[in-house]
């Protein structure tokens, strides 16, 4: 049995998975519904594949939050401890993830043995390059893309699709969040 793979992403209308300026985080869009709904994600087992630099950057946004920061909304804290893999060359275990494991190599082949091993879903959050080759290789059963209701043409940064290939993508499940806010999970094929 193959284990999914869902490439999970936030994302401006403009495409951009995070911001500069004085926008806040979720772009100041969250609300209990998706707060809920993100929650409700991480209920299940499943595994974290993360790329180094977007695990860099959970921890560097961890360690400077306090406890009531939104940095640390309940579905960040048990997604935080749920079972990572990091996929990196740079990085080296002992990691600060409380369930984290560096595996170096080329990122097909670990989500190739990942996907033909694991007992549990596989679930990747950002990582937007990572997952793009995943993607490109067939690897990626469902892109699930929270949408923010914002244009960041100024301040937006991380362009989620720069680069990628070609992709037809067909809908499997949408959602309106907070009255403002879409989800949309499909199933990715190369174009």
């Amino acid at each position: 049995m193959t284990a999914t793979y869902t490439f999970d992403v936030f994302s401006s209308l403009d495409g951009f998975a995070a911001t500069g300026g004085d926008w806040t985080g979720y772009w100041g869009k969250q609300g209990p519904e998706l707060l809920e709904r993100r929650l409700a994600l991480y209920d299940t087992e499943q595994r974290m594949v993360l790329g180094a630099q977007t695990y860099r950057d959970f921890v560097e946004m961890l360690a400077g939050s306090t406890e009531d920061s939104e940095v640390r909304d309940p579905w960040v804290t048990r997604m935080w401890h749920q079972p990572t893999t990091v996929v990196s060359s740079t990085l080296h275990e002992p990691l600060d993830g409380p369930d984290a494991t560096v595996v170096s190599g080329d990122a097909v082949d670990i989500v190739t043995r990942l996907k033909s091993e694991s007992d549990v879903p596989l679930r990747s959050h950002g990582s937007l390059s990572l997952n793009r080759t995943l993607m490109a290789a067939g690897l990626v059963d469902y892109m699930q893309l929270t949408l923010f209701p914002v244009i960041t043409g100024q301040t937006g940064i991380n362009p989620v699709f720069e680069g990628a290939a070609d992709f037809d993508l067909d809908l499997v499940e949408t959602q309106t969040l907070d009255g403002r806010t879409q989800e949309f999970i499909y199933r990715p094929t190369l174009h």
